[in-house]
């Protein structure tokens, strides 16, 4: 098994999409598939549709790979690029019913979130919090947990600040602590 490709790597891999050369976008398909895949589907909980937003997000790495300047990580790029096919596409359909926040909830640690996420033994009740959540802060939890971003890559995906970020992830915390506690995890 070959360790993964190093930042450079990956943007001698774009400059070779640039020039046209079909292998690397092999290359690149197979090595961020599965990550795109996974994003979309987070967001849109479709499988059909998450599964056209990757050849969507690989034809947009295709079209504008000679654009990529190297301001950001490759995968950062290409999450940004997916943010916008899911966004797209979230336009198009009606959304989730939002959970609002509870004014009155405390600010209690994170310790049963932490706890649930890591080893939680009910996933389908973790799901259904999830599922729960506002899309954005679905995008936060989704970003952070399960594509491990710092919150600074999490904003430049989103295309918001950082500080909004926070907010989000503080709010999708403490719905998902609410939901959790009222299911029995």
């Amino acid at each position: 098994m070959q360790p993964p490709p190093t930042e450079p790597e990956l943007s001698e891999l774009l400059d070779k999409i640039a020039r046209g050369d079909q292998r690397a976008l092999e290359r690149f398909y197979y090595l961020f598939q599965h990550r795109v895949y996974a994003y979309a589907q987070a967001r849109l909980g479709d499988p059909h549709l998450s599964a056209e937003i990757i050849n969507e997000v690989m034809m947009e790495v295709w079209k504008s790979a000679g654009r990529f300047e190297g301001r950001s990580k490759v995968q950062t790029w290409l999450l940004g690029i997916a943010h916008h096919k899911v966004v797209d596409r979230l336009r198009k359909k009606p959304g989730p019913e939002v959970v609002e926040l509870d004014d009155q909830l405390t600010d209690d640690g994170d310790v049963g979130i932490e706890r649930a996420l890591a080893g939680v033994e009910d996933a389908e009740r973790l799901q259904h919090c999830l599922d729960g959540l506002s899309d954005e802060h679905r995008q936060v939890m989704h970003l952070a947990f399960v594509e491990d971003l710092p919150y600074g890559e999490i904003a430049e995906v989103a295309g918001v600040p950082v500080g909004t970020v926070k907010t989000r992830m503080f709010h999708a915390r403490k719905l998902l602590k609410l939901c959790l506690g009222a299911t029995g995890l």
